[in-house]
């Protein structure tokens, strides 16, 4: 079992955020679950996501309190030079400052690497942008649904047959993905900097990141040069590859290994299959999945769900029910693993959010706060900078910090 009282692997980092919506704050809520000081500096209108619906109280959106916990949220209005003071303050005795600005705006702000390496040698300055900087798109807006058309991610239900015109995927695709790069490269910077003592600039653009994520299989021919056939992994491709409809419902199943076909056209009363090339030959059923899998789509309305998912248990061949998301918050693993935690919030009272999937067994990740307030820790992180109380109330009278009520 892990050790629950143990202190979390990054705890006595601290980073600054500067980063909204999902794509940077997914990323460091992961580090913030790790032990990290993640102090979330915000303008005064507040991080966009916490207007997004449903909420309990304005400022507390669902989305913003599931990507934002084991945080402290600071108010700076950065367009005041008093502000910008105090972040370079900040930036003085921090580990790592990431930011989701465009390369234009954190010239024009000052807060670009080359500034702030002067205040801090050894911090790490993190970009989590639209797109690589040095390359035409730099200075375009990124959101999610731009990133998944750019990326070919909208492209692939049309390919697949399943809808006549590119479709988004229903998730925050783009940003969640880019958001675990983020923290991938945050903590290669960071072993770095234990390692030689120096920090350096880091890039994670969106668009690069989903493509990178979507080309590991979609490049298919075009890996070779000149090509061995077209882009696309068939297998992802083929039509027939989604739950299959059964004699009351839906289920999903896949078979994948010679054995694990052979033992499925046993089941479906197909013996002449047992020998089929396109069954025993793996280079050609990868070229004839599509072909197998419409068989699938044909046998399965034969049975009910439960008796193929009980024959197919027992036929150690791949097979769950499909669920709906009443059907993932009720689901016996995740409840027996622990999965989903509750805790009180002190503005929005019983709060259920997903735990950190990841296990550790000596520095576990912990939900020690929930999502801040805008401005709940202003205060007390300008004292732990070494402000004085009359320092603090200059800048808070001036509207460079705000301090939530």
């Amino acid at each position: 079992m892990p050790n629950q009282t143990a202190p979390g692997a990054l705890a006595g980092l601290r980073i600054l955020d500067l980063t909204s919506v999902v794509f940077g704050p997914y990323a460091t809520q992961m580090l913030g679950d790790m032990g990290a000081d993640v102090i979330k500096i915000e303008s005064p209108e507040g991080d966009v996501m916490r207007a997004a619906a449903p909420a309990r109280h304005p400022g507390m959106g669902a989305v913003y309190l599931n990507a934002n916990r084991n945080k402290r949220s600071i108010v700076l209005d950065l367009k005041q030079p008093a502000a910008r003071d105090v972040l370079m303050r900040l930036a003085a005795t921090a580990d790592v400052f990431v930011h989701s600005m465009r390369p234009q705006a954190m010239t024009k702000l000052g807060l670009d690497y080359e500034t702030l390496k002067r205040a801090n040698p050894e911090i790490i300055h993190c970009s989590a942008w639209g797109y690589g900087s040095d390359g035409p798109y730099a200075d375009k807006p990124a959101y999610d649904d731009i990133i998944q058309a750019m990326s070919g991610a909208a492209d692939l239900s049309r390919r697949q047959g399943l809808t006549a015109e590119p479709a988004y995927v229903p998730s925050i695709l783009a940003d969640k993905t880019a958001g675990l790069h983020v923290a991938i490269a945050l903590l290669t910077a960071i072993v770095h900097k234990v390692r030689t003592g120096r920090g350096q600039s880091v890039e994670v653009p969106m668009f690069e990141s989903l493509a990178s994520f979507m080309l590991v299989e979609h490049l298919a021919g075009a890996v070779f040069e000149p090509a061995e056939g077209p882009m696309g992994y068939q297998r992802m491709l083929a039509p027939h590859r989604k739950p299959y409809r059964t004699a009351d419902g839906h289920i999903t199943v896949l078979p994948y290994t010679t054995k694990q076909w052979r033992s499925f056209f046993t089941l479906a009363g197909k013996p002449e299959m047992l020998d089929d090339p396109r069954v025993t030959d793996a280079a050609l059923r990868s070229r004839m999945i599509g072909e197998l899998y419409e068989m699938v789509a044909e046998i399965m309305p034969s049975r009910s769900s439960a008796d193929w998912l009980a024959a197919l248990e027992a036929a150690d061949i791949p097979a769950m029910p499909v669920n709906s998301l009443e059907d993932v918050l009720a689901d016996r693993h995740l409840a027996e693993t622990g999965f989903f935690r509750e805790y009180d919030h002190p503005s929005e009272g019983r709060i259920r959010t997903p735990a950190s999937p990841l296990r550790f067994s000596d520095s576990p990740a912990t939900i020690r706060k929930g999502a801040p307030s805008l401005g709940e820790d202003s205060r007390a992180v300008l004292d732990e900078a070494g402000y004085s109380n009359d320092e603090i109330a200059a800048l808070i009278d001036s509207g460079a910090v705000r301090q939530a009520e």
